[in-house]
C-alpha cells in the first residue's frame, strides 16, 4: 500500500470513533427511552432519520449488515418520519454533552477542521452512496462542534457506502459478510453477526453460501474466506483515499494526530458502556495480507 493509502486507514479509524461511540452512550439511551424508544431501536432510528422517508426497504438496502428485523420494528414503532427526526435530535443533544464530557480534548479540533472538513464533504461523489447523500441533504447544526461532527459523520458514511459497494461486488450477502468480518477479526464463533441482530435463518443460510463457494467448511471459515475480507478492507483503504487527498498530507495528518489522543478515550469509554467487541473499525486492524489489494478506480 501507498502512504495514501496507509493515512487513510488511521485516519478512518478515528472518524469512526468519533461518531461510533455514541450508538451505546447512557446520555443517548436515556434520551431514546424518555421518547419511548428501546437502545437500539434508538441507534437504528438516529442513523436512519435522514433516509427514513424512502420508507423500510430503503433503509435495510442502505445499512447492509443491521438486521431487516430491527428496522422494520423500528419502522413499525416510529411510524413517521418526524418520529425519527426527534430521535435523531436526542442523539444530537447527546453527542455535544458526551464529546464535552468524555473528550474534552476533541472539541477544538473538531471545531477547527469543521469547515474544512465539509467543504471537502461537498467536493465527494454521490453516485451510489445513498446513505452519505441521505445525510449531506439534512439541514446543517448552528452549534459549530455539533456541525463538525456531522461532517465527520458525512465521512464515516461515505466510507460505508463504499465499503458496501465493494461488498456487493464480490457477491456477499450481509450474514456471509458478518460470518467473515468475523473471523477476520478472531471474534467467538458467529459473534459480530449475533450482534447485528442476524437471524438464525439468515445465519444459517450465510455459512451454507460460504461453503459452496469454498470460503467455509464445516462451520469455520477458511484462509481463502479469511483472505477475501483482508483484500475487501484493503479495496476500502485504496477506494476511500479520495477525502484526505482533498485535504491534503498536512491537514489529514494533523487532524489524525489531534483526535488520536480524545478517541482513545472514546473508545475506551466504548468498552465499558458496550464491551471490547464492539467498535471493531476504531481498533487497529489486521496488516494487509500481500497482493490482496487492487487499484480503486
Amino acid at each position: 500500500m501507498n502512504d495514501w493509502d496507509e493515512l487513510t486507514r488511521r485516519i478512518a479509524r478515528s472518524v469512526q470513533t468519533t461518531v461510533g461511540w455514541i450508538f451505546w452512550d447512557p446520555g443517548a439511551v436515556e434520551r431514546y427511552a424518555a421518547l419511548g424508544v428501546p437502545a437500539p431501536l434508538g441507534y437504528i432510528a438516529a442513523r436512519s432519520a435522514p433516509l427514513a422517508g424512502a420508507g423500510t426497504e430503503a433503509v435495510i438496502a442502505a445499512f447492509g449488515s443491521i438486521s431487516p428485523f430491527g428496522i422494520r420494528m423500528a419502522f413499525e414503532l416510529l411510524g413517521g418520519h418526524e418520529r425519527f427526526r426527534q430521535v435523531c435530535d436526542a442523539r444530537d443533544e447527546a453527542v455535544i454533552e458526551g464529546l464535552q464530557r468524555y473528550a474534552p480534548d476533541i472539541v477544538e479540533p473538531l471545531i477547527e477542521f469543521g469547515p474544512e472538513l465539509w467543504s471537502v464533504v461537498e467536493r465527494l461523489p454521490l453516485v451510489g452512496r445513498v446513505l452519505f447523500g441521505a445525510h449531506l441533504a439534512m439541514p446543517r447544526p448552528a452549534d459549530p462542534l455539533l456541525s463538525a461532527w456531522h461532517a465527520v459523520n458525512c465521512l464515516r458514511e461515505w466510507r460505508g457506502d463504499t465499503h458496501w459497494a465493494l461488498v456487493v461486488a464480490e457477491g456477499l450477502t450481509h450474514p456471509e459478510a458478518s460470518i467473515l468480518h468475523n473471523a477476520w477479526l478472531g471474534y467467538e464463533p458467529d459473534w459480530l453477526a449475533k450482534s447485528r441482530g442476524t437471524s438464525p435463518d439468515d445465519l444459517a443460510a450465510g455459512w451454507s453460501a460460504l461453503e459452496t463457494r469454498g470460503l467455509a467448511a464445516g462451520h469455520e471459515v477458511l484462509v481463502e474466506g479469511i483472505g477475501v475480507r483482508q483484500r475487501l478492507e484493503d479495496q476500502t483503504d485504496l477506494c476511500t483515499t479520495l477525502p484526505w487527498q482533498l485535504l491534503g498530507t498536512e491537514r489529514t495528518t494533523e487532524l489524525a494526530d489531534r483526535l488520536e489522543p480524545p478517541c482513545r478515550l472514546l473508545l475506551a469509554r466504548v468498552d465499558v458502556t458496550a464491551g471490547p467487541n464492539y467498535q471493531p473499525a476504531s481498533r487497529v486492524r489486521p496488516s494487509s495480507a500481500p497482493g490482496n489489494g487492487s487499484r480503486c478506480r
